[in-house]
This record gives structure tokens, C-alpha cells and sequence, in this order.
């Protein structure tokens, strides 16, 4: 029986938005790792005043790309600059669409000259993949799946460990026996441990300090193990699945926007080849805003800040679309800070609420109407309230800006998009986003 395609789910469903619309759907978190460990509170305190430890080994996608045509076909068909794209650097890759919409991004790490390792979220590999092998570019590809997903089980091909938070460096010269090399943000410098060779990635969440050890899964025990008993002294807190989806909200990272794939005529052949079971047919959408037009839910890379990613200095796929967008009027990323009072009264009932997360598309008004959408929601407790990252109406993106966000779960087709449902508001106020000020100001400083 042949595996149903992405094509044959939307056919089935009677549009994308008939295959994707989940009320009340479960917003995802890694698999594997614990949920918590000492509670999600103590582990979101952890990168803010101590040291955490966040184990991203098991719910990455890795795509493997070598061969001549690698940087071509990355190039062609990502909005990046390749022309200044050092070995063992890393860039959030940007493909687009013809129409200049977002496919979904990912984490590129050139490994050679002609070797790279796409990591994320998989939408962005399978639109590589698919273009690569439709173009008869030459390049091969091998995948390592997240553990949920993973062909027949078994470990993955890599451990990711993080290492975040102000006592990040002193524990990571306790682990090696001095500082790591002096190293640009988003750039590896190989490092060793007793033996065993892997790479550290100078990166950072929520404008924390810190790096991400990448290497051999033979490795991952020891290498855990060492950062465990050297962080004892220094109150190191491991990070549970809760706390980990939740420093996007304050570093101004937007997770798994909806790709820009479903209606193009052009991309049936596409989303004939995609599996239905993948990233593109069970990323649920829910919330309060609710549009039977699924392009209502796409993003430009513009709306996620990735304006200065953008590389108009070589031909790629949606360039032309992207030059046109780049002085229109659209939507910017913003941070809401939501009412403390408000969130116990319509989530908690007039209690607390305890740990609060959700990818939902909820309705953010004003008195002119709607203005914009939430796009994950998490609770933040070393700031005190839950906070939201949100694309807004420029006019209304203005730090201050008093706003109301609709909770409630629109129950999608055969309802009218605009129907007064009765949902709760919760009052909230505009902040830049990233909220978090490090994060805003000097978090790309020494890229």
C-alpha cells in the first residue's frame, strides 16, 4: 500500500486548513527527556542566575548534504549569503517560496567545503531534498530522524548538549581545564575531552552565555556525565521538556510557522512527494484566529526579523518576490507581556495556573478591531507573567501599547471566522521582541 502524501491528506480533508485545524491540540514538546526535573520554575531560573544543562539530542532532525553541487542547491533555494559562509560557521537557514513566504527555517552548519548539516524542524530538509533530486543536482543526503520519528529506533547519530546561563563559561573551564578558544557567536571551535573529539557551537537562548557540544552519539554518557560533576559545585539544574520550549518566547525565536506550501498550484508535485505523517500534515494549527484561507497564516521571513539573513547578491528561489516584499507594509514580531491578574482569572480560574504553553494563533485586538496573533505563549517565571510571541500591525507594535488577546479555541470550519464565541480576554501589554534585553542588543555582537 503505497504511504499517503500531504496532497492525499488535503484532498481527503477538503483543503489544508480542513486537515490541519485542531481545537484544543497539544502543543508539542521534546521527546524522550524528562518533562521536568526539579520543576519547570527552579529550571527556568537555572540560565537566568546559575548554569543549565538542556539535552537536544533527541528531538532534532539532522540532514547531512555533500557532494559538488551542495552549496548550489542550498544557495538556489535559500534567501542566504553563501559568499561569506565559513567552515564550521552556522546560519539560520532561510528558504522561501516563489510567492516570498517562509518554508520554515533551520540550522545550517557548514562542515567542509562542500558538507553540511541542516538541523530543526524538517520542512526546511525536505524542501532541499526534494529540489535537490528534481533538479538532478549533484549531491547526496543522509537523515538521522528525531527518536520519535527514527526509523527502527536505536540512538541518534549525534548528542546536543547545551550548556546557558551566567555560570555557563566557569563550568565549561571546569569541564576542559581552561577557557574554549576565543569564538564568534555562531561559530564551532573543535574541542577535546580526554580523548573523545567533538565540537562546541557558541550559542546562546534568551541572551544567556554558553555554548552547544555537538558530537558522536559513543560520546553522548561520558560527556553528560562529566558536565553533571562538574556542575554539582556550581548548582547546575538539568532542563526538563517544559522548561526547554519556553526561551524562545524571550530570545524572539518564532518555532515551526506554517509553511508557505499548501495552495500553490506549482507545489502539488511537491506535496505529492511530502509524507502525510510528517512535519507539513500533523503540525496542528488552533487558537482563537481562525481564517478558511490557510496563506492568512503565512509569514514572511521579513515578520520573523530575518530581514538581515536576507542576500540579494545571487539568484534564489522567491527572490523576486522577497525584493518586492522588502519595503511593504507587514506585520512585526513583538513581545506581549500579558496581565498577571488576567491570566489567573481566565486560565487558572482565579489560581494560579501553573506552567502555561501553547502554540494557538489567538486574536490580538484593539478597539480598531484585530490587529495581529499570538504565535507561541509560554509562561515566564523569573519575569512574573506569561508572555507571548507576536506578529502585530506595525501601527500597533509600538513598546507601551495596551492590547487584548482573545483565549479560546475557535472550532474551525462551519463556524463563521468572526463569530462572537464569547471568549475570555486577557489584557496585555506591547514589548520589543527579543524581551529579553541581552538578547536585543548584543546577543549577535561578535558574529
Amino acid at each position: 500500500m503505497a504511504v499517503p502524501s500531504l496532497q492525499d491528506g488535503i484532498d481527503k480533508a477538503g483543503s489544508p486548513i480542513g486537515l490541519l485545524w485542531q481545537p484544543n491540540a497539544e502543543p508539542w514538546t521534546p521527546e524522550v527527556v524528562e518533562r521536568e526535573y526539579v520543576g519547570w520554575r527552579q529550571e527556568q531560573a537555572a540560565w537566568h542566575e546559575g548554569v543549565a544543562l538542556l539535552n537536544l539530542s533527541h528531538h532534532m532532525y539532522d540532514l547531512w548534504i555533500e557532494g559538488p553541487d551542495a552549496t548550489r542547491v542550498l544557495a538556489e533555494y535559500g534567501a542566504n549569503n553563501f559568499e561569506k559562509f565559513a567552515i564550521g560557521q552556522a546560519k539560520q537557514y532561510v528558504p522561501v517560496t516563489r510567492d516570498g513566504k517562509i518554508v520554515t527555517d533551520g540550522i545550517l552548519l557548514r562542515r567542509a567545503e562542500n558538507k553540511y548539516l541542516l538541523s530543526g524542524v524538517p520542512a526546511a530538509q525536505h524542501w532541499v531534498q526534494y529540489h535537490a533530486e528534481k533538479g538532478g543536482y549533484d549531491v547526496a543526503f543522509e537523515t538521522d530522524a528525531s527518536s520519535a520519528f527514527r526509523p527502527g529506533g536505536g540512538d541518534p547519530k549525534l548528542f546536543r548538549y547545551q550548556i546557558q546561563g551566567p555560570l555557563a563559561l566557569e563550568l565549561i573551564e571546569n569541564v576542559f581545564g581552561g577557557p574554549l578558544p576565543e569564538t564568534k557567536f555562531f561559530h564551532s571551535t573543535p574541542v577535546t575531552l580526554h580523548g573523545r573529539n567533538f565540537e562546541a557551537l557558541r550559542h546562546g537562548m534568551a541572551g544567556q552565555a554558553g555554548y552547544e557540544f555537538i558530537g558522536p552519539w559513543e560520546h553522548a554518557g561520558y560527556v553528560h556525565e562529566a558536565f553533571l560533576k562538574a556542575g554539582e559545585p556550581l548548582g547546575l539544574v538539568q532542563v526538563g521538556a517544559l522548561a526547554y520550549t519556553t526561551p524562545s518566547v524571550e530570545s524572539g525565536w518564532i518555532p515551526s510557522p506554517v509553511p508557505g506550501i499548501y495552495g500553490d498550484p506549482e507545489l502539488a508535485e511537491y506535496r505529492a512527494w511530502l509524507p502525510l505523517f510528517g512535519i507539513e500534515g500533523k503540525r496542528p494549527l488552533n487558537g482563537s484566529y481562525f481564517s478558511e484561507d490557510i496563506a492568512d497564516f503565512y509569514v514572511s521571513p521579513y515578520e520573523l526579523g530575518y530581514g538581515r539573513l536576507i542576500h540579494f547578491g545571487h539568484d534564489f528561489h522567491g527572490r523576486d518576490a522577497l525584493l518586492k516584499a522588502k519595503d511593504e507594509p507587514r506585520r512585526t514580531k513583538v513581545t506581549l507581556v500579558f496581565d498577571a491578574d488576567d491570566v489567573r482569572r481566565v486560565v487558572g480560574g482565579g489560581a494560579d495556573p501553573g506552567f502555561v504553553l501553547t502554540y494557538a494563533r489567538h486574536r490580538v485586538e484593539t478597539s480598531a478591531g484585530l490587529v495581529g496573533a499570538t504565535m507561541q505563549t509560554a509562561s515566564i517565571d523569573p519575569v512574573g507573567t506569561v508572555l507571548a510571541q507576536t506578529l502585530i500591525d506595525s501601527a500597533h507594535a509600538e513598546p507601551g501599547t495596551e492590547v487584548t488577546v482573545v483565549w479560546g479555541e475557535h472550532p474551525g470550519l462551519g463556524t463563521d471566522p468572526e463569530a462572537d464565541l464569547g471568549f475570555p480576554r486577557i489584557r496585555a501589554t506591547v514589548q520589543a521582541s527579543p524581551f529579553d534585553r541581552h538578547a536585543r542588543t548584543e546577543y549577535r555582537r561578535n558574529a
